[in-house]
């Protein structure tokens, strides 16, 4: 078995971000660190934010930081990565490239604790980079300019500490003085040696800083002192003189952010200590302390603030007040309340960027910076000696009452999936030529979403209308050259057209000299200022002054087909000859004298856009009636001569040239396509020769079951074409490369692009009788997002064997149900203790649950209707009762499906125990949407899988495997087996074979014998795997994956299936002797790869009707990607060569090399814990597409194929296995 792998949606999470002016422009932008890719964001002036380039780094990004040289203008970008290298990455604008300046290795490869790349501290001059391991080693690289002006790094400096933790580290802001740094460091030397433990109590947190001395060229430690014990994360402080007045930008030294209190530090400088004031919610966990998760510092003209954020999602304002290098006072006041983040950027245009740790991340423009707001501020000089008088002693409670926003605004949100719990495809809304749809149970806490993704760009509607009748056609047209927008709408009905006039409103004009008595063909804003009618009887030519010129059909004969551009019209006869007219300089419309005889009817036609500064498209394309496609040249020299021709499987029904650039082809200039759509709905692409006019490197794709109709259209500024067939699919540029994808949108009969006022950059459509003006916003996202909120976290869900329905448990740690908050109420109010109602009643989807103490559990399931996305009220679960599994399943004693919840009371995770865990029992009425509660059955552990078994219930509690069947008062234990490792995550079965998933050792083949009711283990794995999913692939193999982000697939040899199924007892099983202290078989391991996300599902499903069955997987970090088997040996052999040209050629980006973007090495990165097996990396494949052409034709050569070939081979595996 062979695979191929390919990421459908790459991993949504965002763990590092930077700001800077990585173009070189004013503009300012984002870099961001999505797992192991790269991306950076450009929010427009609006707040609207586009991805500019998006690449696959082949490593784990662990550090991210933006610097930039003095009296630079550029910012560079800074990594530190599981390569065992720090890297400099510059942004190329004209390449739209990361290209790599500076790569060096200073230790082996992997996420190590004592190889650096953890921490990132750049110097705010640019001057110096401080590279941290978590524990001991620290490392500085000098950034200096040689003389001509590139960007130069020296060799390490070391600053290693010996056993010593480090829990941050961060540049301290001294001007032009010597760089220095600090780290938060523990020395645990002392508590090695301590066999008793007190030295472990009694060690301190230290805060030390380091000097990089630049004349001497070493690091010394120049200052450690202890700080509090919870300090978690340090904020460098602005200081420095200013260059032009002499001031002091700030004080210098750090603010350290601890548990409960931020305190500000520098060498030899007084202590400053406020409290983080805390949200007075009555039913808070008292005893629970509060730290920042991140912070962001930005300076100002003449001032500097800080923003801290919570693990609550509260944003504090931090202020210091200072007089030269003095510090007066430290203020902290509450701001907003935004989701929980794992990084903050501040742009100088007024935006706050939140990368949020869960769900989507979001974009706030600043309304106000909360000076003059009525919040209560705390400052270090209301407390003695500016809070530190006791540092052991806490300050006294600070609080605030939370509120909706008021300094920041949400202009834009990226949508992410991040985290995915679990997944499901399934094809529920059986559209016509509908991909199924992934459902995904996504997000944390109250913020959780159940989300169904499709394929397809989704478009905006903005107007939709009833017409008269069913036209047939639709155009748009201004009435000069140079006009912004549109000013008619012209519609074509069988027996007349309809004229619309744009304005404040639409409505119908008469005086336009179009013809509204016959059908129109097609209409034109043609030279500078006039307006073109071809109907079957002849053209009209519409002149600014209102004269009309009119061409009539010779006598007997129609106009059939017709196609223009600004400068010519081409119309085909019902005689089958063609008539060309050409517009001279002064505005008139020439006849061609000569009509060329086609020898079939023609069918349609086109030709492309005039190019720029140029007269006349060369080129026209015409389809005929004995299923051919003819180039006939247009060049006065050879006028309707025909060059070249296609023959065709079917009749076609529409043409369309146009010019698009696709960097995989030409990544200079556009390309010409002819685009011809068939009467089957079959769309052909084939690339016309520019000079000779030939047809090369012919594409098919299927569109859907209605003849395919083809227009040309502007997206977003760029030539497009929409396809129209029983589905409208969009052929369009992005980032450079074409693509080609569906649109979610009501099925169009025709359309037309269409720029008006309100929608500029928009399109119209008809449909039946209505008339749709609708755009399409985003050309990034290929998959279409419908969320609904959740209650608590989504822990599992499955779907009902029958009706569309899913069922989903949610289960949320440290949260209290509803009953829980009910009591706890009742006590205070009890005690007498005044309630504040508006804080009770504040939104948790935006400002969270109150934590309460470990062991307490909130926990409901939900009944969901995908097809009317609508959810049934969900029932809570009471009794301090956490679900952690459910199925649904037939017995054999009641011909019914029931649905049995797994549940646990007052379970605590570390180590793993709960007082009894519970099987709740319901029967399913009402097609599944109505549950009756049965009876409940106590168990000793977790219930943590469960599955339908033979009309049983297979279920895995804890470390014991058991099956249950039904009975009147509750579940009868059949049959159990003891012997797995730690606890079973996954079940799943074929007959009478059971696959089952053990949470630190990997798959087990089981059987359960009828005759004397034993569950047998038979076969096991030879590695100890942490599992989080597997699926049966047949019934010998399976497929899983762990929790170190690998897929990875077993099979049982051949000769083990007879011999087990064949032994009716099970007698002979357990006589076996064991291998490796294990089971008497060993399964083989077939295939493996590293994925590099936590696979969370898998599922073996068909994505193409008609195509075949991939290997589908959700990951932890949003990832979405496929496991696709060749079919054909000669398919393993091209594409395993080609993986093997790419690993050598085409990973460093624009500068090629063997080494991916951050200087590790691809096939050390996809084996991370073990080697890769069986699978080619169809990502790294795809970067073929975007290689120079000279490295392109170079790896085509050793092939044996052109780069067309290449490229075509690489298309039709991604699209036959998942048609995107």
């Amino acid at each position: 078995m062979h695979l191929y792998h390919l990421t459908l949606q790459p991993p949504t999470v965002i763990n590092q971000t930077a700001v800077g002016n990585f173009s070189g422009t004013r503009q300012q932008e984002i870099i961001v660190a999505r797992g192991s890719r790269l991306e950076l964001l450009r929010p427009d002036a609006n707040g609207k934010v586009t991805t500019v380039l998006a690449q696959d780094a082949f490593a784990s990004i662990r550090s991210l930081s933006a610097f930039r040289l003095t009296g630079g203008t550029k910012d560079y970008i800074v990594i530190g990565s599981d390569a065992g290298r720090i890297v400099i990455l510059e942004y190329d604008a004209k390449n739209n490239a990361f290209n790599k300046l500076q790569q060096e290795t200073f230790g082996k490869s992997g996420a190590r604790r004592i190889v650096p790349g953890q921490y990132l501290a750049v110097d705010p001059k640019g001057r110096a980079v401080m590279i941290g391991a978590v524990e001991k080693a620290k490392l500085v690289y000098i950034l200096n300019r040689d003389a001509a002006a590139n960007l130069t790094i020296s060799s390490p400096l070391e600053a290693h500490k010996n056993h010593a933790i480090i829990h941050h580290l961060v540049a301290v802001d001294v001007g032009f003085e010597n760089p220095m740094y600090a780290a938060l460091e523990v020395d645990y030397s002392e508590s090695d040696r301590d066999p008793t433990g007190e030295a472990f109590n009694n060690t301190d947190k230290m805060l030390t800083f380091y000097e990089l001395d630049l004349g001497l060229n070493h690091v010394v430690r120049k200052w450690s002192e202890p700080t509090d014990p919870r300090a978690n994360l340090l904020v460098q402080v602005p200081g420095g003189q200013s260059a032009s007045t002499n001031k002091f930008d700030g004080p210098s030294g750090v603010l350290i952010c601890c548990e409960d209190h931020i305190i500000y530090r520098h060498m030899d400088h007084e202590q400053h200590r406020v409290p983080i004031p805390r949200r007075l919610h009555p039913l808070r966990d008292p005893e629970r302390g509060l730290i920042i998760v991140s912070a962001v510092m930005h300076k100002m003209k003449g001032a500097f603030f800080f923003l801290l954020h919570s693990e609550e999602g509260d944003l504090y304002k931090v202020t210091i007040d200072h007089e030269d290098e003095e510090v007066k006072a430290l203020k902290i006041k509450y701001f907003d309340t935004v989701p929980i983040s794992s990084s903050l950027c501040i742009l100088k245009s007024g935006f706050l960027f939140v990368a949020s740790e869960f769900g989507n991340h979001h974009l706030y423009q600043f309304q106000k910076l909360g000076d003059d707001d009525e919040e209560t501020e705390f400052t270090s000089t209301d407390y003695p000696k500016f809070g530190m008088e006791d540092p052991s002693l806490p300050l006294p409670l600070a609080t605030f009452k939370p509120r909706a926003l008021e300094n920041l605004a949400l202009v834009d949100e990226l949508e992410s999936l991040d985290p995915i719990i679990d997944g499901r495809v399934a094809n529920l809304l059986e559209a016509a030529g509908e991909t199924p749809q992934v459902f995904t149970a996504c997000g944390r806490g109250p913020r959780s979403t159940f989300r169904m993704l499709r394929h397809g760009l989704e478009a905006e509607e903005s107007v939709s209308s009833d017409l008269p009748g069913i036209p047939n056609a639709v155009w748009t047209t201004k009435l000069k050259e140079d006009d912004q927008y549109d000013s008619y709408i012209i519609l074509s009905f069988v027996n007349g057209t309809l004229v619309l006039s744009v304005g404040e409103t639409i409505e119908e004009v008469s005086d336009t000299g179009l013809l509204s008595s016959a059908p129109t063909l097609a209409v034109q804003q043609i030279g500078v200022d006039a307006l073109l009618q071809v109907y079957p009887h002849g053209i009209r030519h519409v002149l600014a002054d209102r004269r009309v010129n009119e061409w009539k059909a010779p006598q007997g004969r129609t106009i059939v087909a017709a196609t223009t551009n600004k400068r010519q019209v081409v119309v085909a006869l019902s005689s089958a000859e063609l008539v060309y007219f050409e517009l001279d300089l002064d505005g008139q419309l020439n006849e061609y004298q000569d009509r060329k005889p086609m020898g079939s009817a023609v069918l349609t036609m086109s030709i492309a856009e005039v190019p720029q500064g140029r007269q006349r498209t060369p080129y026209l394309a015409v389809g005929c009636e004995d299923q051919t496609v003819r180039i006939v040249s247009l060049d006065p020299e050879s006028t309707l001569d025909t060059i070249s021709l296609q023959a065709l499987t079917a009749q076609p029904a529409s043409i369309c040239i146009a010019e698009m650039l696709d960097a995989s082809i030409d990544k200079n200039q556009p390309t010409t396509f002819v685009n011809i759509g068939l009467v089957n709905g079959v769309l052909l692409r084939t690339v016309l020769d520019p000079i000779q006019g030939s047809l090369t490197d012919t594409r098919t794709r299927f569109l859907g079951t209605r003849p395919v109709k083809l227009v040309r259209i502007p997206v977003h500024g760029t030539p497009s074409i929409l396809a129209l067939s029983s589905r409208s699919w969009l052929n369009y540029t992005y980032q450079n490369l074409l693509h080609f994808t569906p649109l979610i949108f009501e099925n169009l009969d025709y359309a037309w692009s269409f720029s008006a006022e309100l929608s500029p950059d928009g399109l119209i459509g008809i449909s039946g009788n209505m008339l749709r003006i609708f755009q399409i916003p985003k050309l990034g996202d290929k998959l279409k997002e419908r969320t609904m909120p959740l209650l608590y976290t989504p822990r599992r869900f499955i779907s009902h064997p029958t009706s569309k329905l899913f069922y989903m448990i949610e289960t949320d740690h440290r949260t209290l149900s509803p009953e829980a908050e009910q009591a706890k109420l009742k006590e205070l109010a009890a005690a007498r203790v005044r309630v504040d109602e508006e804080i009770l009643n504040l939104p948790a989807e935006v400002f969270g649950r109150p934590k309460a103490e470990k062991g307490r559990w909130a926990s409901c399931l939900r009944i969901i209707d995908p097809v009317q996305w609508a959810s049934l009220p969900p029932i809570t679960f009471g009794g301090n009762e956490a679900a952690f599994s459910l199925a649904v399943l037939p017995f054999n004693e009641r011909n019914e499906l029931h649905l049995v919840i797994g549940t646990a009371r007052d379970t605590f995770l570390a180590p793993r125990s709960c007082s009894t865990g519970v099987l709740r029992t319901y029967r399913l009425l009402d097609e599944g949407r109505t549950l009756e509660f049965l009876h409940e059955t106590e168990v000793d552990d977790v219930p943590t899988a469960l599955v339908g078994f033979r009309g049983r219930l297979l279920a895995g509690v804890g470390k014991a495997l058991r099956i249950y069947d039904i009975g009147k008062k509750k579940l009868l234990r059949k049959c159990e087996n003891k012997s797995f490792a730690s606890a079973i995550m996954t079940l799943n079965t074929q007959g009478y074979r059971i696959i089952v998933g053990d949470a630190q050792d990997s798959l087990f083949y089981c059987v359960y014998k009828p005759p004397e009711n034993r569950l047998l283990i038979f076969a096991d794995d030879t590695q100890p795997r942490w599992i989080t999913s597997a699926t049966m692939m047949d019934y010998e193999t399976v497929a899983g994956g762990d929790k170190f982000g690998n897929v990875f697939i077993n099979r049982l040899p051949a000769s083990v299936t007879p011999s087990v199924d064949d032994d009716p007892t099970g007698a002979g099983i357990m006589h076996e002797k064991s291998i490796l202290m294990g089971a008497p078989h060993k399964t083989i391991l077939l295939a493996h790869f590293h994925i590099g996300d936590i696979p969370t599902s898998l599922q073996r499903v068909a994505l193409v009707p008609g195509g075949r069955e991939v290997l589908l997987y959700t990951g932890l970090m949003g990832s979405i990607g496929l496991l696709v088997p060749f079919v054909s040996k000669e398919d393993i052999e091209f594409m395993t060569t080609l993986e093997q040209h790419m690993r050598t050629e085409g990973l460093g980006g624009q500068g090629g090399g063997g080494l991916s973007l951050l200087g590790r090495d691809q096939m050390a990165y996809r084996g991370y814990y073990a080697p890769v097996k069986a699978v080619v990396d169809g990502d790294l494949c795809e970067r073929f597409a975007m290689l120079p052409a000279a490295r392109q034709a170079a790896i085509a050569g050793e092939l044996d194929r052109t780069v067309g070939e290449v490229l075509k081979k690489l298309e039709g595996l991604r699209v036959s296995a998942s048609g995107v």
